[in-house]
């Protein structure tokens, strides 16, 4: 019984290990999608600015300052398929949590069942057991009746017995 308890403590504690992992991992995920949306705020920024940089004659913009706020863009462009790759990964992790927290629900149903299932069978076997005690306290009392009535029968046999000798002595001391 003793390696029962020990065998369930431990996977108790390595399924409350593994969701703290699991959660470190979700908070990771969030810093990291967190720091790539700042990131991509940035580069934004730098693009917008470079909307307005002009160093061509005139203050027209140039082949270079295209070209620099075309490469900015870029970058915008990845940084946001970045994002959307980390946060498929987060929402992997969000679905994880969920899944297991449906299975941990599962998993209380069946042992409340279980329980019920137990408590039934127990109210079953206590009823049964209040019945058998009320059979065999009927059966001792009627044993107790019985045993009265034949005590009752011998010692009004003996007294019967006993009068009915007086009574025959009597009649011979008469005759």
């Amino acid at each position: 019984m003793k390696k029962y308890v020990y065998l369930l403590s431990v996977i108790l504690f390595g399924f409350k290990t593994f969701a703290q992992q699991d959660s470190a991992a979700y908070a990771a995920q969030r810093v990291k999608v967190n720091a790539l949306l700042q990131e991509r705020s940035t580069k934004f920024g730098q693009y917008d600015e470079s909307l307005t940089q002009r160093s061509g004659i005139f203050g027209w913009q140039t082949k270079k300052d295209i070209k620099n706020s075309n490469e900015i863009l870029r970058q915008v462009v990845l940084t946001d398929n970045n994002i959307f790759k980390e946060l498929k990964i987060l929402m992997d992790y969000k679905d994880l949590q969920n899944q297991q927290k449906v299975a941990n629900a599962d998993h209380s149903q069946e042992r409340i069942e279980a329980y019920m299932a137990t408590i039934k069978k127990l109210q079953d076997q206590n009823a049964q057991l209040k019945e058998d005690l009320e059979k065999n306290n009927k059966g001792s009392l009627s044993k107790y009746i019985i045993a009265f009535l034949i005590l009752g029968m011998a010692g009004g046999f003996y007294f019967f017995n006993k009068k009915i000798q007086r009574y025959k002595r009597y009649e011979k001391s008469t005759v």
